[in-house]
């Protein structure tokens, strides 16, 4: 298997994955940045793509986390639930074979 089959061969998988990777890592990075930026900084690029890329994350989260809950606190909390539903999908995947196969990447 080529490198390029096993990327065209599986693009659900890698769509998926990196898809919600992307969202991750970038509530981790809105959390971090929140300690330097004060919130709703218009003008700062990495602020706006941060809240571009999490905010249905956060609004998905906050209808199941307690209402005690800081705001402040909501970027990791979706990103623990993002990590596992992650986890979920690759194991769906891998059940239906939708995961290139381990050794095959080269």
């Amino acid at each position: 298997m080529t490198d390029s089959q096993f990327f065209l061969n599986y693009p659900v998988f890698w769509i998926v994955n990196y898809g919600l990777a992307i969202v991750i890592w970038s509530c981790v990075g809105r959390f971090l940045l929140a300690f330097f930026v004060p919130s709703m900084q218009p003008t700062n690029y990495i602020w706006r793509a941060f809240v571009a890329l999490t905010e249905w994350a956060l609004i998905a989260v906050r209808y199941i986390t307690p209402s005690f809950v800081r705001p402040f606190m909501l970027p990791p909390i979706a990103a623990f639930w993002l990590f596992h539903i992650r986890v979920v999908a690759f194991l769906v995947m891998w059940r239906w074979g939708l995961v290139p196969p381990i050794g095959a990447g080269g």
